[in-house]
């Protein structure tokens, strides 16, 4: 007999471990914790977590410390790892709202304003600007120096980026020497189909078997990734 559907949604044990660190920050439930435990007991890496997570209540980590064969934390140890979490909380939502008296300031700035500001603010300014609706801000920010490469790659990734902005990234020489800028652009559905096709044959051969199956990206990409992997399995 079928299980029921809530039953069978609820099953924990073969969650990734950022998964399960994910339901431990986020819960306020001590119930979730009890589930977690009792569903990974055979995997250390979830019981650890377990153990070292500021959240999680004494019981489930007195438990989780006889798995793993560790001493049980004492009230001053625990009381230092509540510290910590109440610290980075903290620090979380300050950077939050932070952000958001940004937003707001730029909100407020004319285009030309914007466009100074892209070429010459910092990390917060220009991630905001990315997904401004005037394309010439967001090209501005790609002529900033002090762009980094995570950046770059992440506006290689973003699909809601202005396909210019695209076009700008895959004639950068400097840029186009990371690998994962390149994969990025080709996996990205809106770059134009002829950067990506040049960019095919340069791939690793797991990222063209990939690529083949990606249903995301155009067919006449993925034709030629499939022609691709026909000649590597010759």
């Amino acid at each position: 007999m079928q299980e029921p559907e809530e039953k069978q949604g609820s099953d924990l044990s073969s969650s990734s471990v950022e998964t399960v660190g994910l339901f431990a920050d986020e819960s306020a439930d001590p119930g979730v914790f009890t589930d977690l435990l009792e569903s990974n007991k055979a995997r250390p890496e979830v019981v650890r977590l377990l153990y070292d997570h500021p959240a999680t209540p004494d019981e489930v980590r007195s438990r989780a410390a006889d798995i793993l064969h560790l001493p049980r934390h004492g009230a001053e140890d625990l009381a230092v790892l509540k510290r910590r979490e109440a610290e980075k909380r903290a620090r979380e939502i300050q950077e939050k709202v932070r952000e958001d008296r940004l937003v707001k300031r730029i909100q407020k700035l004319s285009v030309s304003e914007k466009i100074k500001l892209a070429l010459k603010g910092g990390t917060e300014a220009r991630g905001i600007l990315l997904k401004d609706s005037n394309k010439m801000v967001v090209l501005s920010v790609l002529e900033n120096p002090r762009l980094t490469e995570p950046e770059v790659e992440q506006i290689a990734r973003n699909r809601s980026i202005v396909e210019d902005a695209l076009r700008v990234v895959a004639r950068n020489r400097e840029w186009m020497k990371s690998y994962t800028v390149q994969l990025a652009l080709v996996t990205n559905p809106k770059t134009p189909v002829a950067i990506s096709m040049k960019l095919v044959p340069g791939l690793k051969k797991r990222d063209i078997q990939q690529l083949e199956k990606n249903k995301n990206v155009p067919e006449a990409v993925r034709a030629l990734a499939r022609k691709f992997v026909k000649t590597l399995k010759q």
